[in-house]
C-alpha cells in the first residue's frame, strides 16, 4: 500500500510554488500526494488536493486563509503568512489524525508568518507545538552528512546560555533514536562539534566546551567536543553517521557548502515524518522559471522512502 504525502505550497510569493509544480511533473514514488494551498495554483497539480483560501465570490475546502488578489506576488506579508499558517496547520491535523504519513512543506518567510499571528521562530518549533509541545529537533541530511542542531533560531549572543548539558544530551538522544527508527542505523555514532575555537584549547578560548559539551558527550558515548573546522571533514569521510551542532550556522554552513540544493531538513521527535528543502523563499528569482526544485525533490522523495520504510518496520512488529 502506497504511503500519502501532504505537500504544502510554503509561501505563495515565492518559489515555493512552482518547485512543487516541477516535482510533481515527475514526482518520486510510488506515493499518493495531498497537495495544499491556494485553489489556482495547485488547480493542475496531480494528486488529491485541499484549498487554502479563496477568491471574491468563492470559497476553500478548510476555510479561508486570506482573500487573493489578481497575483500571488502582490500579496500583503501578513496574508501570505496567514495561507502559509492554513497550510501548515491542515497538514499537520491531517498527519496526526492518520490521514497522511509523511508532510513536506514549501519554503516560508518566518517574518510573514509571525505578522499573521504565529508566533514561532520557525517549522521546527511551530509543528512541536501542534504536535502536542514534543522535544524535537533540526536535522539537515543529504546522502554525504547528516547535521542536526542543538540550538536553532537564537541571536548568536544567547547561545552559550542555551547549551546545556542536558540539551545536548536530549537532543543526541533523539537524533540516535531517529537514526535507528527511520534510518535502521542500530548503532549510530555521533559526532558533537565544539563551540569555541579549537574546542576552548583547554579553556583558553572560553569554558563551554570542557564544561558542557564533554560531559554531554562522555554521557552520549559520541565523539568530541571536535573542532568545527575538522569535524564536518570527517563525518564526510564517513566516520560519524551525524554531527550535532551547537548553534544553527556552523551546522547549516557546513551542510550547505557540501550539498546546497540536495539536502533535505527533517523534524526529529514528531509523532509524524516532516521533511522540507533547504533553502528559502527566494523572492527575487519568484515566477521566473528559473528556481532549482533539487532540494523539493529531494525532500519528497526522503519522506516517500522513510514513509515506507515506517510502514514496513510497522508490519514487522505486528506480525512478530
Amino acid at each position: 500500500m502506497k504511503p500519502r504525502v501532504a505537500i504544502t505550497l510554503g509561501d505563495p510569493r515565492g518559489i515555493g510554488p512552482e518547485i512543487v509544480a516541477k516535482v510533481l511533473q515527475d514526482p518520486p514514488g510510488p506515493a499518493d500526494y495531498v497537495v495544499i494551498g491556494p485553489e489556482d495554483l495547485i488547480a493542475g497539480l496531480p494528486g488529491e488536493h485541499v484549498v487554502i483560501g479563496k477568491r471574491e465570490g468563492g470559497s476553500g475546502k478548510h476555510g479561508a486563509a486570506s482573500e487573493l488578489p489578481a497575483s500571488r506576488f502582490s500579496l500583503p506579508a501578513a496574508a501570505a503568512g496567514r495561507i502559509v499558517g492554513a497550510s501548515v496547520e491542515t497538514a499537520a491535523r491531517m498527519a496526526l489524525a492518520g490521514e497522511v504519513q509523511a508532510i513536506v512543506t514549501g519554503p516560508a518567510e518566518k517574518q510573514a508568518f509571525n505578522l499573521a499571528g504565529f508566533h514561532y521562530p520557525g517549522h521546527t518549533e511551530w509543528l512541536a507545538h501542534l504536535a502536542g509541545d514534543v522535544p524535537v529537533a533540526m536535522m539537515l541530511a543529504s546522502d554525504r552528512l547528516r547535521v542536526v542542531l542543538v540550538t536553532t533560531h537564537l541571536p548568536l549572543a544567547e547561545v552559550p546560555r542555551a547549551l546545556t548539558v542536558e540539551k545536548v544530551v536530549a537532543t543526541g538522544r533523539l537524533t540516535a533514536e531517529t537514526l535507528a527508527a527511520r534510518w535502521g542505523i542500530a548503532r549510530p555514532r555521533l559526532a558533537l562539534c565544539a563551540l569555541n575555537p579549537h574546542a576552548g584549547e583547554g579553556g583558553l578560548f572560553g569554558s563551554e566546551d570542557q564544561a558542557v559539551l564533554a560531559p554531554a558527550a562522555r554521557q552520549l558515548g559520541a565523539s568530541g567536543p571536535l573542532p568545527a573546522d575538522t569535524v564536518f571533514v570527517r563525518a564526510l569521510r564517513g566516520e560519524f553517521d551525524a554531527v550535532l551542532a551547537p548553534y544553527h550556522d556552523v551546522g547549516m554552513t557546513a551542510i550547505k557548502v557540501a550539498s546546497f540544493g540536495h539536502a533535505v531538513n527533517v523534524t526529529l521527535g514528531l509523532p509524524f515524518l516532516r521533511t522540507a528543502p533547504d533553502h528559502g523563499t527566494a523572492f527575487d528569482i519568484a515566477g521566473k522559471g528559473i528556481a532549482d526544485p533539487s532540494s523539493m525533490r529531494e525532500a519528497v522523495q526522503l519522506a516517500v522512502e522513510l514513509a515506507h520504510r515506517s510502514r514496513e518496520a510497522g508490519s514487522g512488529k505486528r506480525e512478530a
